[in-house]
């Protein structure tokens, strides 16, 4: 049994802080209502993410997380960082065309097609195919305006203060 008739595909984009909390925020209350969950991260292969730790006690989500620890260079990606994500897009085909899970979130997927690492063609055709019943959720900077125009949803996080401008450092269970 599926949550949804009909998924939708939200886009949780903007230069603020919190699009893949509120992401995370989506995968809990799909849990709560004893749904399952995938979450396909792109280009976070840093192991200090609180998310990973968490989401290892929810047995109904499934985390798939790709990319290197470090920085990708927007101008000359190393090709491991190619590599990543495309292990990040079969994974997102995978799960998505699975049929097995209510939603499914792909975190920072905005970053690596504004970064070219993978197309949007290669997703706009990944939506086309998706089962009616999956819930898409592409979070990240830089959404693509071909996503945008296919997006039933699109929040737009806009950042008008941060503490990091304060000199505060990223803080272990509020930023990462």
């Amino acid at each position: 049994m599926t949550l949804h008739e009909k998924g939708t595909v939200q886009i949780y984009t903007g230069d603020g802080k919190g699009k893949t909390t509120a992401a995370l925020g989506l995968i809990l209350r799909t849990v709560g209502h004893n749904g399952k969950a995938a979450l396909v991260q792109f280009m976070k292969g840093w192991d200090y993410y609180g998310e990973t730790i968490a989401l290892e006690r929810l047995p109904e989500v499934t985390h798939i997380r790709t990319g290197r620890a470090d920085f990708v260079n927007r101008d000359d990606p190393d090709p491991i960082d190619m590599q990543e994500a495309a292990r990040g897009l079969k994974a997102a085909v995978e799960v998505t065309l699975s049929g097995d899970f209510d939603l499914v979130v792909f975190d920072e997927i905005n970053v690596a097609m504004d970064y070219a690492l993978i197309s949007t063609r290669d997703v706009l055709a990944l939506i086309d195919r998706k089962p009616e019943h999956v819930e898409i959720v592409l979070t990240g900077r830089n959404a693509p305006s071909q996503l945008m125009e296919r997006a039933d949803l699109i929040t737009e996080m806009v950042e008008h203060r941060h503490h990091y401008r304060k000199g505060v450092s990223a803080r272990k269970g509020v930023e990462y």
